[in-house]
């Protein structure tokens, strides 16, 4: 891949404006841990959320799925070309895959797993259900990390894992949810050793200590890979931990949300409320300037295609923070965070 031209940017203010805006409706976790990224890394991280729930929206909301997959396609290809449709989203992405070097594989892997959705497809082991999470998320993790900068192996495996442990994360706050539609995410291995059948519960969709026992497999899984990303979030510009540990920090606690309600998320849908991500948002600005890397292990077998495509062109390591620069940065943290905490009384 040839180095980024200095092309025009195609993405207007107003562009940028609505890409905010579509992720402040659609993903409010990743809205309010945004608030820590430095402002030259949260527009483009808006493009890349943007154009990640449009792409989402159009295949969960059109009927013609197949045709739906196709126009993604062509859409990502126009983007690449650098002639985007005509909307926010295509404009900023074309302009995010450029500046970033983005490989054509990452996205391409997540409209890979939209497709898998479409299908209707169903995951027999736990491994195959990190397949899909590392195509719907850990591909989304990717990017963020060469959008910072980063193009590590180590630390990219690591974005990968916590892209893999959110998706497991909602799939186990979204039970009963996926449920009511038609869809089940829940490894079959583990339904049938807990003694449940897929098509019972489908037609049917009912609590049970059996189902909750699966959930709480799955949170478990979730939470050895979080554990696992920290060592990658130290590996990461100091400027931009704090929202990555702290969007980690949310979606852990979605977890904890779905096991204080005796893992039913059949009748409950979990949720974190708006003081308890201030709290973790506060918390994750401090804990970020003393993250210390830690032994890198290997990539998960079902992201290391990732990982490889990501890791392809070799981008120098920034020299390290002093200790002054990195209290001048903790600072800036709490200024924006005091913003989106006056920012959010007011939308209130």
């Amino acid at each position: 891949m040839h180095p980024p031209s200095p092309k025009r940017p195609l993405a207007s203010e107003h562009d940028h404006r609505a890409c905010r805006t579509a992720i402040r409706a659609g993903s409010r976790t990743f809205y309010a841990a945004s608030w820590l990224l430095p402002a030259s890394v949260r527009r483009p991280a808006f493009a890349l959320y943007a154009f990640c729930r449009l792409s989402d929206d159009a295949v969960d909301l059109e009927d013609g799925k197949a045709d739906a997959l196709a126009r993604l396609s062509q859409r990502l290809a126009r983007a690449y070309q650098g002639t985007p449709l005509d909307h926010p989203a295509d404009r900023a992405f074309a302009d995010f895959v450029r500046e970033h070097q983005i490989p054509r594989e990452l996205p391409e892997a997540l409209l890979e797993g939209l497709a898998w959705d479409c299908e209707g497809r169903r995951f027999a082991t736990i491994e195959d259900l990190h397949a899909y999470a590392a195509r719907v998320a850990g591909a989304v993790g990717a990017m963020m990390t060469l959008m910072m900068g980063v193009r590590d192996p180590h630390a990219l495996a690591r974005a990968c894992d916590l892209g893999v442990a959110m998706q497991l994360t909602n799939i186990a706050r979204d039970v009963g949810e996926d449920a009511r539609l038609g869809r089940i995410y829940l490894p079959l291995e583990w339904l049938a050793e807990a003694g449940l059948d897929p098509q019972a519960f489908l037609a049917s969709p009912t609590p049970s200590p059996a189902l909750a026992d699966v959930i709480r497999r799955l949170l478990d899984e979730a939470d050895r890979l979080y554990a696992r990303a920290r060592e990658g979030i130290a590996r990461l510009p100091l400027a931009c931990r704090p929202a990555i540990l702290a969007a980690s920090a949310i979606y852990a606690e979605i977890g904890r949300e779905v096991e204080r309600g005796g893992f039913d998320s059949v009748t409950k849908r979990a949720r974190v409320d708006g003081r308890r991500k201030l709290a973790l948002l506060a918390r994750s600005g401090l804990e970020a300037t003393s993250l210390a890397r830690g032994r890198a292990e290997p990539a998960l077998a079902e992201t290391a295609f990732l990982v490889e495509a990501a890791a392809r062109l070799h981008v120098a390591t920034p020299a390290p923070l002093s200790l002054a620069e990195r209290l001048q940065r903790v600072l800036a943290i709490f200024e924006r965070l005091e913003r989106f905490e006056r920012f959010e009384e007011i939308g209130k």
